[in-house]
């Protein structure tokens, strides 16, 4: 489980996370949904040991990110692309990534297979498109086999065909027992495949639980969102 406990973070006198507090369990597919700077990226950089917070705590599997032992084994993310340098294969990114983690070798070409790019796993990334960047970022993600996916804007850049494909990936990972956490500015997706939602305004968790329950009283997720943001722009990334 992913749980974040009253995450306090600022920025000078700028508050950007004011008591964050939510969970995201196994089997289970979650959505952290908000407007742009409502600082969904910032928790979730506080997560994955990117960031400090100034109070409260967030925990993967009740342990902070930086005491995992074998954190790539425990959860895979993708926050800022790929990670790739634009000079280097696929193939030689991930296994310099495997190597670094104790992850034997073969589970490169298994990722990329599974990624759908293993036929481009000898191209140097810098010729890659958005879509191919966001499937290799993915496979990065994937190496350890994790019990858990931290995502964040995982279908940027892909086509109908690559968003059809990953809801399917992570509706299995749930479907097996992993957790699934991901933001999303795509309501239609997210409405088709998240069994619980989190929706943050001006750094303010406000509003948890199933699709259900967070849409009851509107005329869908969009109009839930927009009523519960009031359509600003938040308080900070």
């Amino acid at each position: 489980m992913l749980l974040f406990d009253q995450l306090v973070k600022r920025r000078g006198a700028r508050t950007v996370l004011d008591h964050v507090g939510f969970e995201a369990r196994p089997g289970r597919v979650t959505a952290f949904l908000g407007p742009n700077g409502a600082g969904k990226s910032s928790t979730l950089r506080i997560l994955l040991g990117l960031d400090r917070a100034d109070g409260g705590s967030a925990l993967v599997g009740g342990s902070p990110y930086r005491s995992l032992r074998d954190p790539l084994r425990t959860v895979g993310s993708i926050l800022d692309g790929s990670g790739a340098h634009r000079s280097r294969t696929a193939r030689a990114h991930l296994a310099w990534v495997a190597r670094s983690n104790g992850i034997p070798r073969r589970r490169v070409g298994e990722v990329l297979e599974q990624v759908g790019l293993a036929d481009a796993g000898g191209v140097r990334v810098g010729r890659y498109s958005l879509g191919m960047g966001q499937r290799l970022g993915l496979a990065a993600a994937l190496l350890g086999e994790p019990e858990a996916l931290v995502l964040d804007e995982p279908v940027n850049g892909l086509d109908p065909d690559g968003i059809r494909w990953i809801r399917g990936l992570l509706r299995r990972h749930a479907d097996a027992g992993g957790t699934v956490l991901l933001s999303s500015h795509l309501m239609g997706e997210v409405a088709g495949l998240a069994d619980d939602l989190v929706v943050i305004a001006g750094g303010r968790i406000v509003k948890t639980g199933t699709l259900a329950e967070v849409t009851a009283g509107f005329g869908g997720l969009e109009d839930a969102f927009f009523a519960l943001t009031g359509g600003g722009d938040g308080a900070g990334r």
